[in-house]
C-alpha cells in the first residue's frame, strides 16, 4: 500500500529569480508500502537487532524464515551486538532474494523506548547508500516510530546542489513487513507517521531554504500556497497593513531592511464546538542582530532564525491534513532584521500591537518585539491555548544545550506540553519565570525595555517578556528552540545537518492531545 504524498510535500524549488515564488516538490523521500512477503524485486533487507540477556536477537525473524538464523550467524560473525545505532552490512544468504541484509541495533530489549526505535530507523536510512527498494522486519518494535524515522532519516536538501556524478540509486521504496499489511488501523497508523514525518520535512524546507531565496514576502508566500492547499482560510498583512494595523514590534523590526515584513494568518476550523489552540512562530529570515550587530563568526546559522514560523506553518497544515477536531490559527510574524540607516536604534522606543511602549536597548533581542504582536493579535480570537515557538535566546544552550528545548508558561499547560514533548522524543524540560526577574524589565522612559541590564536568566526573562502580552485565562506554553532548531553539528539518528523540524513533532502531539482530552 504505497502511502501518497500530502498537498505541501516537502520542497520549496528556489526559482531562478527570487523575487518570484513558485511552489514545486523537491526529491521526494521513499515511498512506505506495507508488505507481508519480502518483495523479489527489493535490493537489500533491513533487520533490527536487540540484545536479550547479553545476547543479539533479530527484531521481526519470522519474516525471514529459515534464514533468519544464517542472517543472525552472519552478523554476529562481523561484529554485529545489538548496541545502539550499530550499523553493519553483509551479503544475504542465497535463501534470500536479495542481496544483502543491513542491520541496526535497538540496543537493550528493556530499555527500548518509541524514540530509540525512531532513532535506530533514521540511523538505518541514512546508511542505506547505494539502495533503491528495501524490505524491513522493524516494524513489529513499533510501527509509527519505524515509518517516522526511515522517513525522517532518508531527508536530503539538495535544492542548491549540482546532481549526483554516480550512478548509485537514491533509496525510493521502503517495504515495511507486517503480519496483516490490509489490516485498516495498521493503514491509518502508517498514514500519520507519514504524514508527521512530511510535515517536519515541510519544516526543514523552510529552514534550510538561504535567505537570498527565504525573505518574508517570500515566505509569506510560501505559508499561503501551502496553507490554500491544505483548504486553510488564509490572511498576509503586508507592511502598509502592518504600519496601519499598529504592528510597532513587527515594523520596528523590520526596518532596516530592503524586504520588508509581513504577517501571515492560516486557519484550520475543526469543528463549531471544538477546543481552539493559538499557534505564534518566530519568522526571522536572518538576524544580523540589526544595529546591535552579531560577531561574524556563525551569522551564517542565522538562516534558522525563522524555525518556529517554519513549525508552526508546518503544524497547522499538517492539522489539517489529519482532520483534527480542534480549531487552530497559526498567527506568523515575519522579518529581516539588518542594519541600515533605516533600521531601529538602541535606545529607540516602539508601540507593540496592543499600545504597549518597549524601549528597545537591544536590537538582537528582536525576536520577542515581533513574537509580542502576533501573541496579542492572536489573543484577539480568545483560544483556549496558545503555543508560540522561537529561536529565542542563545540562554537556551547555555541551559539547557543544543538539543533540549525550553518550556515556560502557565504552569499547568506548560508541564503538559514539556511531559508531551519528552514522550515524542523532542524533549521539552520544563522552565520556571521566577517573579524577582520582572522588575529587570522596566524602563525609564517606556512601559518595558526589550532586556535586562544583566546576562542572568536571559530564557526566563523572554519568558516573563512574552508573559506580558499573553491574554488573561490562555492556558500558554512558549518553547525555545534556539539549539534544538538548527542542529550545526554532524547528523545523528534522524536528525539531519541543518534545519531539524523541532517542535513540530511536539506540536502536532499537543494538539491531539487536546482533541482528546480537551
Amino acid at each position: 500500500m504505497p502511502v501518497g504524498r500530502s498537498p505541501y510535500d516537502r520542497g520549496l524549488r528556489p526559482s531562478a529569480d527570487p523575487q518570484e515564488s513558485p511552489l514545486v516538490s523537491s526529491t521526494p523521500g521513499p515511498d512506505l508500502v506495507l508488505a507481508g512477503t519480502v518483495d523479489k524485486a527489493a535490493d537489500a533487507i533491513l533487520v533490527g537487532l536487540e540484545t536479550t540477556a547479553g545476547e543479539p536477537r533479530l527484531i521481526g525473524d519470522h519474516f525471514l524464515g529459515d534464514a533468519a538464523r544464517d542472517v543472525l550467524a552472519g552478523l554476529v560473525a562481523v561484529g554485529a551486538t545489538g548496541r545502539r545505532d550499530q550499523v553493519h552490512r553483509i551479503p544475504a544468504p542465497s535463501s534470500l532474494p536479495v542481496a544483502s541484509v543491513v542491520s541496526v541495533g535497538l540496543g537493550g530489549a528493556d530499555d527500548r523506548t518509541e524514540d530509540l526505535v525512531r532513532a535506530a530507523a533514521g540511523t538505518a536510512a541514512r546508511a542505506l547508500t547505494g539502495v533503491g527498494h528495501v524490505s524491513t522486519t522493524l516494524a513489529p518494535a513499533g510501527l509509527g516510530a519505524v515509518a517516522e524515522g526511515l522517513v525522517l532519516g532518508s531527508y536530503r536538501f539538495t535544492e542548491f546542489k549540482k546532481p549526483a556524478d554516480d550512478d548509485a540509486p537514491s533509496l525510493t521504496r521502503i517495504d515495511l513487513l507486517v503480519d496483516s499489511p490490509r489490516d485498516k488501523q495498521t493503514k491509518a497508523d502508517l498514514a500519520r507517521a507519514v504524514a508527521v514525518a512530511e510535515a517536519v520535512g515541510v519544516a526543514r524546507d523552510l529552514v534550510n531554504t538561504p535567505p537570498s531565496h527565504l525573505f518574508p514576502a517570500e515566505f509569506a508566500e510560501r505559508a499561503r500556497t501551502l496553507g490554500s492547499a491544505a483548504g486553510l482560510s488564509v490572511e498576509v498583512l503586508d507592511e502598509r497593513a502592518l504600519e496601519r494595523g499598529g504592528y510597532g514590534g513587527i515594523v520596528g523590526v523590520g526596518k532596516g531592511s530592503s524586504r520588508p515584513p509581513r504577517l501571515v494568518r492560516l486557519s484550520w476550523t475543526g469543528g463549531k464546538k471544538a477546543p481552539s489552540v493559538a499557534l505564534v512562530g518566530k519568522g526571522i529570515t536572518f538576524d544580523t542582530g540589526g544595529i546591535s550587530i552579531k560577531p561574524a563568526a556563525g551569522m551564517e546559522n542565522m538562516t534558522s532564525d525563522m524555525a518556529g514560523a517554519a513549525a508552526v506553518v508546518a503544524t497547522v497544515v499538517l492539522a489539517a491534513k489529519l482532520e483534527l477536531p480542534v480549531n487552530v490559527t497559526a498567527t506568523v510574524p515575519m522579518a529581516e532584521n539588518m542594519p541600515s540607516s533605516t533600521a531601529q536604534r538602541p535606545g529607540d522606543v516602539l508601540t507593540q500591537y496592543g499600545g504597549t511602549t518597549v524601549e528597545v536597548i537591544n536590537t538582537d533581542a528582536e525576536g520577542r518585539l515581533i513574537l509580542a504582536d502576533a501573541i496579542v493579535r492572536a489573543c484577539e480570537d480568545e483560544p483556549d491555548y496558545l503555543i508560540d515557538t522561537a529561536t529565542l535566546t542563545g540562554a537556551q544552550m547555555v541551559a539547557l544545550g543544543t538539543r533540549t528545548p525550553g518550556v515556560l508558561g502557565t504552569d499547568a499547560f506548560r508541564d503538559r506540553v514539556a511531559a508531551i514533548s519528552q514522550r515524542v522524543g523532542e524533549g521539552g524540560w520544563a522552565m520556571p519565570m521566577p517573579t524577582e526577574l520582572r522588575a529587570d524589565l522596566d524602563s525609564r522612559v517606556a512601559d518595558l525595555a526589550n532586556v535586562t541590564n544583566h546576562r542572568w536568566g536571559g530564557m526566563l526573562v523572554a519568558g516573563l517578556y512574552l508573559k506580558e502580552f499573553v491574554a488573561e485565562g490562555v492556558q500558554w506554553a512558549h518553547i525555545d528552540v534556539a539549539g534544538p532548531a538548527f542542529n550545526t553539528g554532524g547528523p545523528f539518528g534522524y536528525t539531519p545537518k541543518g534545519g531539524t523540524g523541532v517542535p513540530v513533532r511536539t506540536m502536532i502531539a499537543v494538539l491531539e492531545d487536546i482533541a482528546e482530552n480537551g
